[in-house]
């Protein structure tokens, strides 16, 4: 299970190493796609299609909100197999969706990793503390429906 945060830093060429940790726990092949509120996911191959089915419900019509997160997520992935230090480089397509500069924080969830930029992880985490009590009442209201 990935959890914690980790710092690094994206080179010029948009090359990054992975730290170890979270190289362990996804393996080897690893997927890297748009991710919601401005950035990356990455996660190990063996875990892909459980976060697909997860997303879009296993529907067997494909509806259009099935359909825009299919483009969304699906057509923004790339492989990364990382070099033998854990290092792989970004597509800049990635890097510029997710407005990544020099200090980037991996962020483990679980079966995932989110890659944010530092400054708006930052803001992401100040507005998460802000509002955490919030997140829970909701979630409680939805398990008792």
């Amino acid at each position: 299970m990935l959890i914690g945060q980790y710092s690094t830093n994206l080179g010029s060429k948009r090359r990054i190493a992975i730290p170890k940790k979270i190289r362990v726990k996804l393996g080897k092949k690893m997927i890297v796609a748009k991710w919601y509120e401005g950035c990356l996911v990455l996660i190990g191959e063996a875990n892909w299609e459980a976060l697909l089915n997860r997303l879009t419900g296993e529907s067997k019509v494909i509806t259009a909100p099935v359909r825009d997160t299919d483009r969304f997520v699906l057509g923004s992935a790339y492989e990364l197999d990382p070099d033998d230090q854990g290092r792989v480089i970004l597509p800049s397509s990635l890097t510029s969706y997710a407005k990544l500069s020099k200090k980037v924080v991996f962020v483990g969830l679980g079966d995932r990793a989110e890659i944010w930029d530092k400054d708006e992880w930052e803001k992401r985490e100040s507005y998460i503390a802000r509002h955490a009590g919030e997140f829970i009442e909701k979630l409680a209201e939805k398990d008792e429906k």
